[in-house]
């Protein structure tokens, strides 16, 4: 029983025992055999306390010795590893034991080995000490095995694992390293080249897709540098050490590649957000390649992700864009297709189903490939753009020799490399010397007048955006001496085979004569173009600045006379038109010379003049001038053999501080007048306060109506516009409502007429231009429009007159770029033919800067349709009372006709037609019969607030 005990023990311990090991392997070294893989032979032994203990494999006599083997550092505790090789010839064999710092085979893409410094010490357990050789990329060990010796090497690991061991005859791995010496050296120094000459390219050519290659090429040497073991001597750090320079190498093609793919294919241009997704993933590619430094084996691990990432994704899109017909996607396909192949070839080396010596090599030559076919579909691409064909050339000509006769400047900027280039011949006329106006954009904005600088930015802007258009304005560039001259611009932008705006060009045509006899009309609006002397309009705003300057205690009491001329109709009629204006003239000439230099003598209507004092407040002081005016016009006018005598009939009236205006001031002045002719003419009257009390209800109404302004009790409605085939609304027109506090809801049939008497239509105006033009922006912003959707504002013909409204639609274009395209300013037939030099200047102008235009009364007054043509209308109004005729009215069958006539001649010209004032469903079956798509009126609704718009637009487009 104790012998049956005794052999359980014994089987017991020989199991569990802690000094149990399975034997160690030993390979057998053979004469004639290069190189032998240990990878499989090593075993891992644990340590202890800086030391570890073990059993040595059997010798030839089949003795195991114990060995203890003290670290290094004492004060350590390093991973172990043994193998065991034995002698079995008669000679004594030399060898080498190498363990590569870094092998792409095998070393995986989830937290991948990166290389390192391998073994620290290794000890044999009998013989000679093994000797450490000089090697970049690898730790190399010299080792003499007797003949018949058997023995155990422990090795003292640097780090964690030893991945791969080889045992190599000394001359083998010599020649085995200069095998690939000329491989690297081809490899390296086509890398290099190509990253020069494509740097190169960058400043010849200056398109911005060469950067983006230079830089995918530079990487590609850097990340060739360090895994060929050069980059880490250049630097002085060990090659086992450099596992933050490959991660970060890894990561920079990741981001070099990515950021060609996205310049080559010019995603920033299709739409904004890929620009923001570009310039997001840079900043974490950037902050990856700074994470290199901190966790290699995790950057490259999200760099070797990224690049398959890229490889999908970009696949993807250019197989969409190549069938979409885009030129730079299709040449990118054969590099895409080698990118692939390298890639999946890639990814079976690091996972370990290519493990052979040219693997990693292989890999390393295909991103040179890479670079170089890269480089290739850049250049061909560069070089490509811009090209005439020879069947072309005589077209080309002919525009040239075209633009020369013309007399007209070329413009030309290139977008690329953001270049402007013009006709050396525009150079004399702004007294530069040639070349002188060759450059950035920038350089162009800095010589355009202040007030033209926005407007002609954010029309070029608008044509690189929508990449169609036309820009025909005008801008004045100054001129070496100071001065400014007026240019005209028309350009167009030019796209290139993608699709994308490459460059703007156009004509510059010298227009300074042309706006000078422009700005002489607008002083002409203003001045009387005979006399010289200021107009109503004007003598009202000084009139109006004294009053202010009065009222705040500034100046003295201004005083107002109009003088009207007795008889003059008689004497036009009796000695014709020729006499009649110069004595005119002599009129003013002499009245001219009674007034004092502060005051201000204006033309108010044919035979009638109007003076303003402000010079003296007495009123005998003005009498005195009154009558000084009466006895210079009694003084008989010569015209060759007839004389004239002169009298007039002068109304005074001097301010009292009363709350009024310079309309009412004016009109006070002219009942003094219309009181001295009933007397007989020949006098001088004064305004007897009085008459004012007629006008007390005006003038509470006036005040009433300025207050709602200021208040806010102004509130623009709008009245729906649909669209008759697909009954959904299209636009809308802007209405201007009073919310009385005690009226309740005031129409504008009411207070438009009192603002235009008041003179505070053009403040008004001014108000729901601003309502409206925010209401806009903020349903674009919120709901999902159509393009065409748009807000129709209708303006006065004071706002038609002033530069005021210009400047204001030009400070909203600043504001939002986006709103012209959405706005509709509504002028009347009636408005545009009153001054039609003036309107044709402001109309231009504000199509210029993009807004709509609208015809509202169209073919109520005396207009002919070449206005359509003349006036940059877009879309033209068909009046109610065309529309509102019965079938049973007799007008019905004489309008008809001409409502077709309307709406047929609009559509030949590319215009839009709107019905208004539609009532009855017979009404819209007419206008649809007439081809009129559009339509508004109480057979759809009537003006609705913004909030209820607000809904019915929400609900229509799903939103």
């Amino acid at each position: 029983m104790r012998f049956l005990n005794a052999i359980v023990l014994c089987v017991f311990l020989a199991v569990f025992g802690p000094n149990t090991a399975r034997a160690l392997e030993v390979i057998t070294v053979p004469e004639d055999v290069n190189a032998i893989n240990l990878s499989a032979a090593i075993e891992r032994v644990d340590g202890e306390d800086g030391s570890v203990r073990l059993s040595t494999a059997p010798d030839a006599d089949g003795i195991v010795r114990r060995i203890e083997v003290l670290a290094a550092d004492p004060a350590s505790n390093p991973n172990w590893v043994i193998f065991a090789l034995r002698n079995v010839s008669d000679a004594q064999i030399e060898r080498l034991i190498v363990a590569p710092f870094f092998r792409m085979p095998g070393s995986g893409v989830i937290n991948p080995d990166l290389g390192s410094n391998r073994i620290n010490v290794l000890t044999p357990s009998g013989g000679l000490r093994p000797e450490r050789q000089t090697d970049a990329e690898a730790d190399v060990f010299q080792v003499v095995l007797d003949p018949g010796a058997t023995v155990t090497f422990v090795a003292e690991l640097s780090g964690n694992d030893l991945r791969e061991l080889y045992l190599w005859e000394p001359a083998a791995y010599r020649s085995y390293q200069n095998s690939f010496t000329l491989f690297r050296g081809t490899v390296l120094g086509i890398s290099g080249l190509a990253a020069v000459f494509l740097t190169i390219m960058f400043v010849v050519r200056g398109r911005g897709v060469f950067p983006a290659t230079a830089a995918f090429a530079w990487a590609v040497l850097a990340y060739l540098l360090i895994d060929f073991g050069i980059f880490g001597p250049l630097i002085g750090v060990g090659n086992g050490a450099v596992q933050p320079y490959r991660a970060a190498s890894e990561a920079a093609l990741a981001t070099t590649l990515f950021g060609f793919v996205f310049i080559y294919l010019n995603l920033h241009r299709w739409h904004l957000r890929f620009l923001h997704l570009a310039l997001a993933l840079a900043a974490i590619f950037l902050a990856l390649f700074a994470f290199s430094f901190l966790q290699p084996q995790l950057a490259a691990t999200v760099a070797r992700v990224v690049l398959l990432l890229l490889g999908i994704m970009g696949t993807l899109l250019i197989i969409i864009l190549s069938v979409r017909g885009y030129d730079r996607a299709v040449l990118l396909v054969p590099t895409w297709i080698i990118f692939i192949a390298w890639l999946v070839y890639s990814w079976m080396v690091l996972a370990g189903a290519v493990t052979n010596d040219i693997a990693q090599p292989a890999v390393a030559g295909g991103l040179v490939l890479l670079v170089m076919l890269i480089g290739f579909t850049t250049v061909q691409h560069a070089f490509a753009e811009g090209q005439v064909s020879v069947g072309s050339l005589s077209e080309v000509e002919r525009r040239a020799l075209a633009m020369t006769g013309s007399g007209d400047f070329v413009f030309d900027w290139n977008l690329e490399r953001d270049r402007v280039t013009v006709s050396e011949e525009i150079h004399p006329r702004l007294g530069e010397r040639r070349g002188a106006l060759r450059g950035s954009i920038k350089l162009w904005l800095d010589r355009i007048h202040p007030d033209d600088r926005d407007r002609f930015r954010t029309a070029l802007d608008t044509l690189v955006e929508l990449r169609r258009g036309k820009v025909n304005s005008d801008i004045r560039v100054s001129a070496n001496d100071g001065n400014y001259r007026a240019f005209r611009l028309r350009a167009k932008p030019v796209l290139d085979r993608d699709g994308q705006v490459s460059r703007i060009v156009g004509s510059l045509r010298d227009v300074t004569e042309e706006k000078i006899s422009s700005e002489r009309l607008l002083h002409d609006a203003v001045f009387d173009s005979f006399t010289g002397l200021p107009l109503r309009m004007l003598l009202l705003d000084r009139l109006e600045r004294a009053l202010k300057r009065a009222k705040a205690g500034l100046a003295v009491k201004p005083a107002v006379m109009v003088i009207d001329l007795d008889g003059f109709t008689d004497i036009d009629e009796r000695f014709g038109h020729s006499a009649s204006d110069s004595l005119l003239l002599a009129v003013a000439r002499r009245l001219s010379r009674v007034m004092r230099p502060m005051d201000t003598l204006a033309r108010i209507r044919g035979d009638q003049f109007a003076a303003l004092l402000v010079s003296d407040e007495s009123a005998g002081k003005i009498a005195e001038v009154a009558e000084q005016m009466r006895r210079a016009l009694r003084t008989p006018f010569n015209f060759g053999d007839q004389d004239f005598s002169l009298t007039a009939s002068i109304g005074i009236t001097i301010y009292d501080n009363s709350p009024v205006g310079a309309a009412d001031v004016l009109r006070d002045a002219e009942l003094a007048m219309y009181y001295a002719k009933r007397l007989g003419g020949d006098r001088i009257e004064a305004y007897r306060a009085s008459a004012r009390s007629i006008a007390a209800y005006s003038e509470a109404s006036e005040r009433d109506l300025e207050r709602a302004m200021n208040e806010g009790e102004l509130q623009v409605y709008y009245q729906p516009i649909y669209d008759i085939r697909t009954a959904s609304i299209a636009g809308a027109e802007a209405l201007m409502r009073w919310n009385h506090p005690t009226k309740g809801m005031v129409g504008p049939s009411e207070f438009i007429p009192l603002a235009e008497r008041t003179g505070l239509i053009d403040k008004l105006g001014r108000l729901a231009i601003r309502q409206a033009a925010n209401q806009t922006s903020d349903w674009v912003a919120a709901l999902p429009l159509d393009e065409s959707f748009f807000v129709s504002i209708n303006l006065s013909a004071t706002q038609l007159g002033t530069e005021t409204l210009l400047n204001d639609l030009r400070t909203l274009v600043t504001e939002n770029r986006q709103l012209p395209k959405h706005i509709k300013l509504e002028v009347t037939e009636t408005q545009v033919m009153s001054n039609p030099e003036q309107s044709a200047y402001v109309l231009s102008a504000l199509k210029d800067l993009g807004f709509g235009l609208a015809l509202d009364d169209f073919g109520t007054g005396h207009s002919s349709f070449s206005y359509l043509h003349r006036f940059p209308f877009d879309t033209v109004k068909i009046p109610a009372q065309f529309v509102q005729l019965g079938d049973d009215s007799g007008s019905a069958r004489t309008q008809g006709p001409i409502i077709r006539a309307i709406t047929s001649l609009a559509n030949e010209l590319g215009l839009t037609v709107v019905g208004e004032g539609v009532e009855t469903p017979e009404e819209l079956k007419r206008l649809i019969q007439f081809d009129c798509h559009l339509a508004q009126g109480f057979v759809f609704e009537s003006a609705i607030d913004a909030t209820a718009l607000k809904r019915k637009l929400a609900t229509q487009h799903g939103a």
